[in-house]
């Protein structure tokens, strides 16, 4: 199971979580956003999948950010066409998420099969993306389609004992950030570490 610790803001910070060696380090480059990354990014562990949030944002300033930055990663989280995830494939991997209602109509992942890594399903809601709340994950028992997928959407700790138990079989990660915050974009190390300990510790 993959970790990825998402909205990323403060320098000592970001050192302090790459520290846990998490998979994916999120920054949002989504000026709306609280957590709105524009800062000096430290260097970080080869091992981490470096990745920017993006919320329809054009082709050209993503790319920008992908030079600056020496992302591996993108994560699109708003209506961006799959020809734009597809052009990006060619300079990182692309996550596209899907905000999740109930009910959730999976035709609409259909145009995005060939033109995304993978899919993260986050809770529908007023903000595009950290709401802070989860959805019916039961509803991912309908999900048709073999690509990887992210979950996301309010997780914190005491979902952990759940999260192991899911028996989604393209489920390749958990995506984790407001609910690990002492303000936003302020990570509590502490608690992050023991997430990550026991989401990799055998039921």
């Amino acid at each position: 199971m993959k970790l990825k610790i998402c909205g990323m803001k403060f320098y000592d910070n970001i050192l302090q979580t790459a520290g846990l060696l998490p998979d994916y380090l999120g920054l949002i480059f989504y000026e709306k956003s609280s957590r709105y990354f524009d800062g000096i990014l430290p260097e970080l562990p080869k091992s981490i999948q470096k990745t920017g949030v993006f919320v329809d944002e054009n082709y050209t300033n993503i790319v920008r950010k992908i030079d600056q930055y020496h992302l591996q990663c993108v994560q699109l989280h708003g209506n961006e066409s799959p020809e734009l995830c597809q052009k990006l494939q060619d300079h990182a991997l692309v996550i596209k998420v899907f905000p999740v209602g109930n009910p959730f109509d999976f035709n609409t992942l259909i145009p995005y099969e060939k033109s995304c890594d993978f899919y993260l399903f986050d809770t529908k809601g007023p903000l595009k993306g950290g709401n802070g709340v989860s959805f019916d994950w039961s509803v991912l028992d309908q999900n048709p389609f073999e690509k990887p997928f992210f979950l996301s959407g309010g997780i914190s700790i005491n979902d952990l004992e759940k999260i192991k138990k899911l028996a989604f079989p393209t489920l390749y990660g958990v995506d984790i950030n407001s609910r690990f915050e002492e303000e936003p974009g302020l990570k509590n190390i502490e608690l992050l570490r023991e997430f990550k300990l026991k989401l990799h510790r055998k039921l």
